[in-house]
């Protein structure tokens, strides 16, 4: 029948060309190790790209070939986010916080034919450079000799020409690759098609989404090589947005630095990044412009309400709540309130703002009981949280052992715990694995912890549970105190008390220098738990 489509794959062809074709003088600046800042067009990145693809070619990358980047944030890291899928390949961004065990397990896996690494993090690859195999190692360098062995970036394109034929691109093949965290286990590979990133950065572009457009500049705070900065710099290529990178300096000082000298409006970072930000500007309110900076953009970990109250009242800034995973490109969720929210009065506003919010539009979500049945949206009941959409995984990198993890009717069971309130706003309440079952009653770490960041002397929280004769689990909470100040356990315990049932408070507070991470910047409860497997409680 006539009105059918014509043939048009969507893939990351279209967003390349279409920057350089209607943005090419908007700007792309980068912070350098050194701290000098480089700036370069669109239309200079349109040319690198291509010159970079054509040596890709000449080094013999093959279609669907991993070619893997150890590297922080820069406008070069941003040319192989489309040189290597434009020319066939497939991105796949290594975390050079992981352990060298880790970091060799996953080059491994994934078989990467070519690293390029920044030169800065040379000494991270040493630490495992001989328990891998790439065929070549090229160094994204800043004025000294490339190291015996590999290949200087910009010596290896200049002599390239700047036009490269991009061969027939089929939207479903794999355009980029990120491993998992792995906190439950060895790393997963999970795959991304042209198709997904397309659509991923569409959705996220929308207004009651993230919101880019041409208007903004955006500093991707959060790392290439975590989950692809979240797809930004995919989403800001196609919206023809300025982009500021700060490179491998992610201190308060010099990520606000930028925010003032670039007129940064738009920014996205992890809880840990923002807390540091709202210290230094709690300390030094006036010494720094924020004045352009209209959206930060939390994700990563569940941010603390105080966190986003303290940044709106006492500095003016909105902080945005959003959720994804790895598995899911990685976007799932955004926290707008919609408009007859807007006039509820503030307490209740910031309420739901600290919640991970409504689904991103062809993201569907469900949350399933103990009994396989969806739960109520009620804002009480938890379930685990289903999801399906055109950018969710369906299956991991030669991983058929959890196979279980992805349902015959294409859900992606996550993990998370959540609730659902009247209005679908999602919450999560925990890792499955992170709640604390006690007396029968389950119990929220998330809820716990977010709750005593809110006090005063309180930096950092993690809330365990440990095991109890009588009550099978209760939750002990692991404090990180801020410099200089002081609080008891009674204190503790008695500030939560006018906000959770009494069987949801601590049993018992343990005083920390320091909570385990993981690569990703999350409290690593494994290891906690393992630190306090001794642990017993007063009176057993």
């Amino acid at each position: 029948m006539d009105g059918l489509m014509m043939d048009f794959p969507l893939t990351l062809a279209h967003l390349f060309e279409r920057a350089a074709a209607y943005f090419p003088d908007t700007e792309l600046v980068t912070r350098r190790p050194d701290k000098t800042i480089h700036r370069s067009t669109y239309r200079e990145f349109h040319a690198r790209v291509q010159r970079f693809a054509n040596a890709l070619k000449r080094l013999g990358l093959r279609p669907g070939e991993r070619v893997a980047t150890l590297a922080w944030n820069s406008t070069r890291h941003l040319e192989a986010y489309f040189a290597v899928p434009l020319a066939g390949g497939v991105l796949h961004t290594l975390n050079p916080r992981l352990s060298p065990a880790d970091l060799t397990y996953i080059m491994n896996d994934a078989d990467d034919r070519i690293l390029l690494v920044d030169d800065v993090l040379v000494p991270a690859w040493e630490r495992f450079r001989k328990d891998v195999r790439p065929q070549h190692v090229i160094v994204w360098g800043h004025g000294a000799a490339a190291p015996e062995g590999t290949v200087d970036y910009e010596a290896l394109i200049a002599p390239e020409l700047p036009v490269f034929a991009i061969p027939r691109l089929e939207e479903g093949q794999a355009a980029a690759m990120c491993y998992t965290s792995g906190t439950t286990g060895r790393p997963k590979g999970v795959l991304y098609s042209h198709r997904a990133l397309v659509l991923h950065s569409l959705a996220s572009a929308l207004p009651d989404a993230l919101g880019l457009s041409a208007s903004d500049v955006m500093m991707p705070v959060v790392p290439m090589f975590h989950v692809n900065a979240w797809g930004l710099p995919y989403t800001a290529v196609m919206t023809g947005t300025k982009q500021v990178f700060p490179g491998p300096h992610l201190d308060p000082q010099s990520l606000l630095s930028l925010v003032q000298e670039e007129k940064v409006t738009f920014t996205a970072g992890v809880p840990t990044i923002w807390l540091g930000i709202l210290e230094a500007l709690d300390k030094a309110p006036k010494a720094f412009d924020t004045s352009s900076l209209k959206v930060m953009v939390v994700g990563g970990a569940a941010a603390p309400q105080s966190m986003i109250e303290g940044f709106e009242r006492r500095h003016g800034l909105h902080v945005l709540h959003a959720w994804g995973m790895t598995e899911m490109t990685p976007l799932g969720t955004v926290c707008r309130l919609k408009p007859h929210l807007q006039r509820r009065p503030e307490e209740e506003r910031f309420r739901i703002r600290a919640s991970q919010g409504l689904p991103a539009p062809l993201v569907e979500v469900r949350a399933v009981g103990e009994d396989g049945a969806a739960v109520a949206w009620d804002g009480k009941a938890m379930g685990e949280l289903h999801v399906r959409g055109p950018w969710v995984a369906r299956s991991y990198f030669q991983n058929p052992a959890e196979a279980d993890k992805f349902t015959m009717d294409g859900w992606f069971r996550t993990g998370d715990i959540v609730t659902i309130d009247a209005e679908g706003y999602m919450r999560i309440t925990d890792r499955s694995k992170d709640l604390i079952k006690s007396g029968g009653e389950w119990i929220s770490s998330v809820d716990l912890e977010n709750a005593l960041m809110g006090h005063p002397a309180v930096k950092e929280a993690a809330v365990i549970g440990a095991p109890h004769p009588k009550w099978s689990e209760r939750p002990v909470a692991c404090v990180v105190l801020r410099e200089g100040a002081r609080a008891t356990e009674n204190e503790l315990r008695e500030y939560l008390e006018p906000l959770f049932a009494r069987f949801w408070l601590p049993e018992a507070f343990v005083f920390v220098e320091a909570i385990p991470r993981t690569a990703a910047g999350k409290f690593k409860k494994s290891a906690l738990r393992e630190q306090l497997k001794d642990f017993r409680f007063a009176g057993t």
